[in-house]
């Protein structure tokens, strides 16, 4: 039986500039219908929100940490003294372009990391850090530069809840799977989880279908009806390619 560790392995190295650029301009809406369109439903992160909403555009790769409940005999203030701890460990390992992404279950009454941890990720280069838990030092978070996402917030410290067990294995962050290399892209709105090997193309194909919605918004304002425009039909888009000559994408 295979191990479903070794289903998938880690896509590893930095994204091409231009997935990267296209991501940071479209929206995770628009994400999630191109993985719609190619079946699959269940990508967005739902009931995360960013921190500072100030830092909420984040594009990365996904390094993954898992945790599971926390034991008395096992979670005591001396384990952070050792640097093998994976929790520590795990912020040291996080390199540039990617996002610590951690599985705590869905539980928060316990934070999953705090301040300091978030300061190290961000002088590391990390391009953001998301939990389905919660997160400690909110008012760090709040006005640091480093896109982080939470379900909640709480003061107390992980131990109390949670023990971290696995680096860089596929987990389940607010009930979607999020495999290592995955690509996560976030906004106002939430975060987005792009299998790897589709990046390229749904960066490019949600940049062309926001271009032609740029063009659809502008009809409805003008008073048009919803049928035929949205969705847009052949006499709509041939409306769209003949403004599109004079309005290209944006870099």
């Amino acid at each position: 039986m295979t191990d479903v560790r070794e289903s998938r392995p880690a896509q590893s190295g930095p994204l091409a500039p231009e997935t990267v650029a296209a991501l940071r301009q479209v929206s995770t809406a628009t994400l999630t219908t191109q993985l719609m369109s190619r079946g699959l439903r269940n990508t967005f992160l739902a009931g995360l929100r960013p921190l500072n909403p100030h830092a909420a555009r984040m594009v990365g790769t996904a390094f993954t940490l898992r945790y599971i409940p926390a034991r008395e005999d096992l979670d005591v203030l001396g384990v952070f003294a050792d640097p093998e701890h994976p929790q520590r460990k795990a912020v040291e390992s996080v390199g540039p372009g990617q996002v610590l992404v951690m599985d705590c279950r869905g539980r928060g009454r316990a934070a999953s990391l705090g301040g300091i941890l978030g300061t190290r990720l961000l002088r590391r280069g990390a391009a953001g850090v998301v939990t389905d838990g919660s997160v400690r030092d909110s008012p760090t978070f709040a006005t640091l530069g480093l896109p982080a996402y939470s379900a909640g917030v709480s003061a107390t410290t992980n131990l109390v809840q949670h023990h971290a067990v696995d680096l860089q294995v596929p987990i389940g962050c607010a009930e979607v799977p999020v495999y290592p290399g995955d690509v996560l892209v976030g906004d106002g709105e939430g975060v987005v989880c792009v299998p790897r090997e589709l990046a390229a193309e749904v960066a490019r194909d949600a940049v062309a279908q926001e271009h032609l919605e740029e063009f659809v918004q502008a009809e409805i304002e003008a008073g048009a009806a919803l049928p035929g425009v949205y969705p847009p039909n052949e006499q709509t888009r041939e409306r769209y390619r003949a403004w599109a000559k004079d309005n290209p994408p944006q870099a």
